[in-house]
């Protein structure tokens, strides 16, 4: 997977918002995803001396073999032992520059990581703490998913951000076949898991977002995900409960599918205001737990429509999904998969930077252990739509 398409590159700088933009938030975006180019292309530089170096030295081994006197005599070992020599030597040098750079951008990610606010941040970070009761007067342009990677610097982390809103739906995959780290983990920890990431992310939007401006709705057919959904259950930010069993799936599929048809016909007549008074105007966030656990098959056709067609009408999916569970639908899901941006519960080196290709290590950024961060910002969420509301 790529992750999204860069912005443009922002002029270096260790001064937090030294980038392009009208704002400060684009401009910290744009910072951002800087850090997140530079430390690509340092580390291809960096990898390309040291496979140039070992190459070289492949070659100057071959050679002094290829010479019989040398292999018999022992008259060849100085020379494959100035080869190994020029090969450290090179190698040493590009890490130098590496560790140069790496350093550079370590600081500038210590200035720029307290300037982010809430939608960039992570939950540790102390701005949850000063955002205002009534809630964010706009939207924000970009959210954060997580942290990026590479094993070359594992301390450097890169904020993982995508753009607001979300032109592809979220899958976090909650198998156990995905990675070492998912098979290492107990199998009910790994769920828990990507249940709790899926409702930081739910939390996180409805933080950031205006009141009124955001809805989030639930599928968890069995209710195996109460426990994760309860901040969200008990503060009330919810569109409604949990969708249990096949005929709340099916209710809630087809309430979300009239509100993608009907934002497309008044689209397509040139009327977007116009539309019926029951329809949520807001973005619509759909979180799908333990699928395809009470779906049929016409759950499965809608659940498919609302990930090609939703995403253009404000309607986005959040997928908290085993695919091997779906392997009975066969290659029919397969095009759902391939819509949906995959993120783990657990450290997975699946995304790939759109510059060089770098399998870049994804972490999801979830609220530190016992702390109530999460708790307080849908509360505040929760205090911001009471407000508004007329």
């Amino acid at each position: 997977d790529l992750v999204v398409e860069p912005p443009v590159h922002r002029p270096a700088g260790r001064v937090a918002g030294d980038a392009t933009g009208w704002t400060m938030d684009e401009r910290l975006y744009n910072q951002v995803w800087g850090m997140f180019e530079d430390l690509a292309r340092a580390v291809a530089a960096y990898r390309s001396a040291c496979e140039f170096a070992d190459s070289r030295l492949d070659r100057e081994l071959d050679a002094a073999l290829s010479d019989p006197r040398h292999r018999l005599s022992g008259a060849g070992h100085p020379t494959r032992d100035a080869a190994r020599a020029r090969r450290d030597e090179l190698a040493a040098q590009a890490r130098s520059v590496l560790d140069r750079d790496l350093d550079q951008l370590a600081a500038e990610a210590a200035v720029v990581e307290p300037a982010l606010p809430a939608a960039y941040a992570r939950w540790a970070s102390p701005v949850w703490q000063d955002t205002p009761a009534a809630g964010p007067d706009e939207a924000p342009m970009a959210l954060r998913l997580g942290d990026l990677h590479l094993p070359e610097r594992p301390d450097l982390r890169i904020p993982m951000l995508v753009r607001l809103p979300l032109e592809r739906g979220l899958w976090i995959d909650n198998g156990r076949t995905g990675s070492e780290a998912a098979m290492a983990t107990d199998t009910d920890r790994l769920r828990r898991a990507a249940m709790d990431m899926a409702v930081a992310h739910a939390a996180r939007l409805l933080a950031v977002h205006p009141a009124g401006r955001y809805s989030v709705h639930v599928i968890d057919a069995a209710g195996a995900g109460a426990a994760s959904l309860a901040p969200l259950v008990h503060a009330g930010v919810l569109a409604g409960p949990p969708a249990a069993g096949a005929a709340g799936v099916a209710e809630t599929l087809e309430r979300l599918t009239r509100r993608v048809d009907l934002v497309q016909m008044a689209v397509r007549a040139g009327a977007p205001e116009e539309l019926p008074p029951d329809v949520d105007t807001a973005e619509q966030l759909l979180i799908v737990h333990d699928f395809p656990h009470g779906f049929d098959d016409r759950a499965v056709t809608r659940l498919r429509y609302l990930a090609d067609e939703g995403p253009a009408v404000g309607v986005h999916l959040l997928m908290v999904a085993d695919r091997d569970e779906a392997s009975a639908y066969g290659p029919l899901l397969d095009p759902l998969w391939r819509k949906l941006m995959r993120l783990t519960p657990v450290p997975d080196d699946h995304l790939a930077d759109p510059w060089v290709g770098h399998a870049w290590t994804f972490e999801p950024d979830l609220p530190p252990a016992g702390s109530l961060v999460l708790d307080q910002a849908v509360e505040r969420a929760a205090r911001a739509r009471r407000h508004a509301r007329p």
